[in-house]
């Protein structure tokens, strides 16, 4: 696996027994070797297809300063993936739009008013407002309000990880102006 992705065997082996963090493209790189998505590689061996997931119990993934995505979706039953994304004043998914398979993605504003920037186009999305989109077309979203923004993203079919990591940014795993935990409300 690391001869594929680029990762020493050490730093997987930490990896693998939680000694060690890593960012969203290098998860993104080890689901596509390993021919999964990135979904699936946050998930529990054994749930019940109608198991509650609460808001404490998702998994995170590492996002950039500002911007906070968690896991919705849980196996058995899954032939989507829907990410709960929560962004700071300011708060984006990188500087630079980004990638990743070649699926449907509905894209969906619960509270706040973002931006979301779709090739060379950009919107202007507010509470309510949904729109889709491939995938395979480069997009970045940046919180343009005045409050916390907070979106949904459903992908189907599940995208195998695939990503362009010359549009990637690194993610950091801190989200400042965002609740410590995913248990704790959001302001605004």
């Amino acid at each position: 696996l690391g001869d594929m992705i680029g990762p020493t065997a050490s730093f997987l082996s930490q990896l693998e027994r939680g000694l060690s963090g890593a960012n969203t493209s290098t998860l993104m790189l080890i689901a596509n070797a390993l021919g999964i998505s990135l979904a699936d590689l946050f998930d529990e061996c054994e749930v019940s297809p109608h198991a509650v997931l609460t808001r404490s119990e998702r998994p995170a993934l590492p996002t950039s300063e500002g911007y906070r995505k968690t896991l919705l979706s849980r196996r058995p039953i899954r032939e989507m993936e829907v990410y709960c994304g929560e962004f700071a004043v300011g708060g984006s998914t990188g500087d630079v739009p980004y990638t990743h398979g070649n699926a449907s993605e509905m894209f969906l504003v619960l509270r706040g008013r973002v931006q979301l920037t779709l090739g060379e186009e950009s919107f202007t999305l507010e509470e309510g407002d949904s729109i889709e989109y491939s995938t395979s077309t480069p997009h970045r979203t940046i919180n343009v309000g005045d409050t916390v923004a907070e979106v949904l993203w459903i992908i189907a079919p599940p995208t195998s990880g695939a990503v362009d990591l010359d549009q990637y940014v690194a993610r950091k795993t801190l989200a400042p102006g965002l609740p410590k935990s995913n248990s704790e409300p959001s302001e605004g």
